[in-house]
C-alpha cells in the first residue's frame, strides 16, 4: 500500500494531465484526504475543495444526503457514501468527487465494527461505492481510508480514458 503523499501525488498527475477537477466530502477522515492532496505541490490546478460532514447535519443540509436514509441506515453505510461523493460533485462544481464514511473506533458505530469503511466516487461515468475492512487504531482506520480514498479515485479518474 502507498503512503499518502504518493497516493495524492498520483491523483494530482492524473488529474492535471486529462484536465479534470476533484473534490473530496469527508466524515470519518475529518480533512485528512484534502490536506493529504493539498500537501502536493501544484495542486490547486485540479483540486476546488472540501465538505467536512462529521455531523449528519451538514450531510443532509449541504451534501444532500436524504434525512431519510441516514435517519434508517446510520451514517456508516454504502448509499450515503454515494449520496456524499454525488453532493460534493455537485456543491463543488467538481468532475469527480470521492467521499468518506466508517468507523475509526474506539467503539463500533451505527451497528457497524471498528474498521468499517465506505468510499464514493462520483463522476462523470457515474458512482461507484468501495467497501474497506481497516484494521489498527483510529488513526490507523482513518489513514487507511485516506490512502485507500486517493487510491480509488485516481483509478476512476484513469479509466474513463482507458476504456474508450
Amino acid at each position: 500500500m502507498t503512503d499518502p503523499l504518493t497516493a495524492a501525488r498520483a491523483l494530482v498527475e492524473e488529474a492535471v494531465r486529462r484536465a479534470v477537477t476533484v473534490g473530496t466530502a469527508e466524515s470519518l477522515t475529518g480533512g485528512a484526504l484534502a490536506a493529504a492532496v493539498v500537501d502536493v505541490p501544484g495542486a490547486s490546478a485540479c483540486f476546488e475543495g472540501a465538505v467536512v460532514s462529521y455531523s449528519n447535519r451538514v450531510k443532509t443540509e449541504v451534501l444532500g444526503v436524504p434525512a431519510r436514509l441516514l435517519a434508517e441506515r446510520g451514517s456508516v453505510d454504502p448509499d450515503v457514501a454515494a449520496a456524499m461523493a454525488e453532493g460534493a460533485r455537485r456543491r463543488l462544481g467538481t468532475d469527480w468527487a470521492v467521499s468518506t464514511t466508517g468507523v475509526a473506533g474506539p467503539e463500533p458505530h451505527d451497528g457497524k465494527p471498528v474498521g468499517t469503511v465506505f468510499l464514493g466516487v462520483a463522476g462523470p461515468t457515474g458512482t461507484t461505492v468501495h467497501e474497506l475492512a481497516a484494521t489498527g487504531d483510529r488513526a490507523q482506520v482513518r489513514a487507511a481510508a485516506v490512502r485507500a480514498a486517493l487510491e480509488r479515485l485516481t483509478a476512476a479518474v484513469v479509466l474513463p480514458v482507458n476504456s474508450q
